[in-house]
């Protein structure tokens, strides 16, 4: 998901050069480690991959899914950017490849001397790139003030370590004030010489939202010899608060250094209240920096030694293992250690046997990042198909775009129901089927009242009435956040494809007629095909077709153009490639959209010069976007074209933008969207039916990859998928084997996997006849 950045910092130069010098065997930036030392695989990980040219990461430190990410703000609207210099504060919370600022809440940084501006802008200090590196769990960096800062994190806190020079004027600046977000109300509170509390209202992302509260509490190792608060630019000294107190925007700390330099903190957060900070303070707080440090990385291990991927490059290997980190780091943790959660009625509730998780960026994690965590995370999976089930019964509503405890409405469409669906289909929603069915139908087949904050399918009246949600241009939104009538013809094929799934899992819970009426609604997508152009086209009120009729230039879909929409069909891409005209003209047409003669000559250069025009460079094009989110399944339809060795081309071309470099992520990372989808077609297994339980194979571009299950959901607990001798020049299927048996699909279904020990794959430097046989294609939904 991206709209309403600023523009880009660099051009997709650096991002050329840097793939340049990395296939040239340079070695990686100073910033991340040079390699795995001694077998650890968060040696491999580089967090600044993504933090230039918009990939909007951040390098700072969380655990798996934790509710902190304890990272550096830099000036730039989602918080850090490489190419600035100066660190305005670490804060607690931040979203990997966000397009548009939230987080960036309580913003502390350590300064030296008096007290000057409460601005963070004008008191942030000073860096280098040489003096900063960060690994999975761990982040450093030398300030030019002397003061060397280090960061890592539990679950729900983030831990600071300062080390200052010699002095009696050692500050920590607690900043509740500022943020990436609309900050609308502040409190901080000096409650003794070792804490301060705080409690950071705010809204926005993109738009204006409903507000939301943080509270935080900042415990100290050691007491502070003096403190004060500031209100806008007053600064009031003093070591204990006032009822006055209370209203501020921070809070400074000091301590002498002269002897001992260091100063240790701990930040617990809470979205419920500030006991629930204290609590969670109490129960993973108390500990060393050294310790939480080294619990953090053992966590990281864990996650990441689920996936052992043998042969590739040194560079391979670290951009996979990088993607694969990231990943790993939303859903967030969103109630306390008690199980206390605020929801999206801002009402108090508790989770019972589950964990409550929050973030959901659906639009864009639902086509990747939810399968792959079904696979490898499916324990944390459940529970956050669980999290998403409840906010519909908190608040009426399932979710769209959904930031802490409110709904944004960003992005369009009906994203939540591919993301319940695959959680159905992966079996994750064991004894809760039902009621996952009954918030799905009602999300499908209605639309919220006017005084709720979604939106949901904001267009299904005109949608149910006449089959398609209407481009209705310049029409006013009615709730902040964006509108399927800005976008009909997207949205169209949204609700059919999450018509189709919805379909399938009423058809298995026995919903027989609401399955032949999800079915027939699946189809809707032929509703918006315009047979004199061949493309689809947006429609009007009236059921007209408006906008240009240049495919390249057409109006009404959602950051893109008709030729990169055209084949989201993935419920029925026979049906979509009869209405083109068959196979042999799909395959030209895609053709000319991967401009694959190019391609096959260069195909680094290709995607860097063809396809790729910048990060927020979405319309006027009729080639490839492998930078944002509807051409992700894109180049496995040639699965279902007859031509498979294609979708081998197009992948492992658009594999090389994933560099090495703070400029090595392919678009905005939305959540760990982009980074998956480098992990699973790297492995060679794609969910390309989002909302199902089909993955299509392509080359692995590993020879060998040992992924660990969960057997309690697949029962021989790993798999092994095998290419020997994958390279660039041999990275042709000639043959496939399942545990021996010779295999002519291009898919496998979770059934599949769960009996499946190893899959192999012969490669060669021709295409073969492998995956062209008339039932080799993923099967269109019924």
């Amino acid at each position: 998901m991206r709209r309403r950045r600023r523009p880009v910092h660099r051009t997709l130069g650096v991002l050329a050069g840097a793939v340049a010098l990395l296939g040239a065997g340079l070695a990686a930036p100073a910033t991340a480690s040079a390699g795995a030392e001694d077998g650890r695989l968060t040696d491999l990980v580089n967090p600044f991959i993504g933090t230039e040219n918009e990939g909007n990461t951040y390098p700072g430190a969380a655990v798996p899914f934790g509710m902190v990410q304890f990272s550096p703000d830099t000036g730039h609207n989602t918080g850090y950017d490489y190419s600035e210099n100066h660190i305005r504060g670490f804060s607690t919370v931040h979203l990997s490849g966000v397009g548009c600022g939230l987080g960036g809440d309580l913003p502390v940084l350590p300064t030296v001397g008096d007290i000057g501006s409460t601005d963070y802008a004008k008191y942030a200090a000073e860096f280098s790139h040489d003096d900063e590196k960060a690994s999975p769990g761990y982040y450093k960096v030398g300030l030019k003030s002397g003061v060397d800062a280090e960061l890592s994190a539990t679950k729900r806190t983030g831990v600071q370590k300062y080390t200052f020079p010699a002095t009696d004027k050692a500050n920590v600046m607690i900043n509740a004030g500022q943020s990436l977000h609309k900050t609308v109300h502040t409190k901080v509170d000096v409650l003794d010489s070792r804490t301060v509390r705080t409690a950071i209202t705010g809204s926005g992302f993109c738009q204006d939202t409903k507000q939301y509260t943080l509270y935080t509490i900042t415990r100290f190792d050691r007491p502070f010899k003096a403190s004060g608060t500031w209100k806008g630019d007053t600064v009031t000294a003093g070591s204990k608060s006032s009822a006055a107190d209370a209203e501020r925007n921070g809070a400074y700390v000091r301590f002498d250094t002269s002897k001992d330099r260091t100063v240790e903190a701990t930040t617990a957060i809470s979205y419920v209240d500030a006991h629930g900070a204290s609590l969670n303070l109490a129960k993973e707080g108390g500990r060393s920096f050294d310790s939480v440090r080294g619990a953090a990385r053992s966590a990281w291990e864990d996650r990441l030694g689920d996936v052992k991927a043998q042969g590739g490059s040194e560079t391979l290997r670290r951009t996979f293992y990088s993607s694969l980190y990231r990943s790993f780091l939303a859903p967030n943790i969103g109630s306390d250690v008690d199980g206390r959660y605020t929801g999206w009625d801002q009402r108090i509730h508790r989770a019972d046997g589950f964990t409550y998780y929050q973030n959901w960026s659906l639009w864009d994690t639902y086509r990747t990042q939810a399968q792959l965590l079904s696979l490898l995370a499916p324990r944390e999976s459940r529970d956050m198909a669980l999290s998403v089930i409840r906010i519909d019964k908190d608040s009426g509503w399932l979710p769209k775009w959904g930031y802490g405890t409110v709904e944004t409405n960003i992005m369009t469409g009906d994203p939540v129901t591919p993301f319940l669906t695959n959680a159905y289909q992966q079996g994750l929603l064991k004894g809760h089927e039902e009621d996952a069915y009954r918030a799905l139908k009602k999300n499908a087949d209605g639309v919220p009242p006017a005084d709720s904050a979604p939106v949901g399918r904001e267009a299904n009246k005109e949608y149910l009435a006449d089959g398609f949600a209407p481009y209705i241009k310049d029409r006013q939104h009615v709730k902040p956040g964006d509108s399927d009538y800005d976008h009909g013809a997207s949205a169209t094929l949204e609700y059919a494809l999450s018509d189709a799934m919805l379909g399938q899992m009423a058809k298995e819970l026995g919903h027989k007629d609401d399955a032949k009426r999800y079915a027939e609604r699946a189809q809707n997508y032929r509703k918006i095909f315009d047979g004199s152009t061949g493309f689809f086209r947006a429609r009007d009120a009236s059921g007209g077709f408006t906008g240009p009729a240049d495919p390249a230039k057409s109006d009404g879909f959602h950051e893109g153009t008709s030729w990169q929409y055209q084949w989201l069909v993935p419920q029925d891409l026979p049906g979509m490639v009869g209405l083109i005209g068959g196979k042999e003209a799909a395959n030209k047409r895609l053709d000319s959209f991967f401009a694959y003669e190019e391609l096959v000559k260069d195909p680094a250069k290709t995607a860097r010069e063809v396809w790729v025009n910048g990060p927020y460079d979405y319309y006027n094009a009729d080639k490839y976007n492998p930078q944002n989110e509807p051409d992700l399944i894109a180049p496995y339809t040639y699965l279902s074209t007859g031509q498979p060795w294609k979708t081998t081309d197009v992948v492992h071309a658009a594999l090389t933008l994933f560099t090495d470099t703070p400029t090595g992520m392919t678009g905005n990372d939305d959540l760990g969207t982009m980074s998956a989808w480098n992990v699973l077609s790297s492995i060679g297994i794609f969910p390309v039916q989002p909302g199902t339980d089909t993955w299509s194979l392509s080359t692995p571009v590993f020879e060998r990859v040992d992924v660990t299950l969960d057997r309690r959901y697949y029962p021989k607990g790993a798999l092994t998928v095998r290419a020997p001798g994958t390279s660039q020049d041999d990275r042709y299927i000639q043959s496939a084997r399942t545990d021996g048996a010779a295999y002519d699909k291009t898919y496998l279904t979770t059934d599949d996997l769960r009996g499946l020990r190893n899959l192999s794959f012969t490669v060669g430097g021709e295409p073969s006849a492998w995956g062209t046989g008339a039932d080799a294609a993923p099967p269109a939904l019924k």
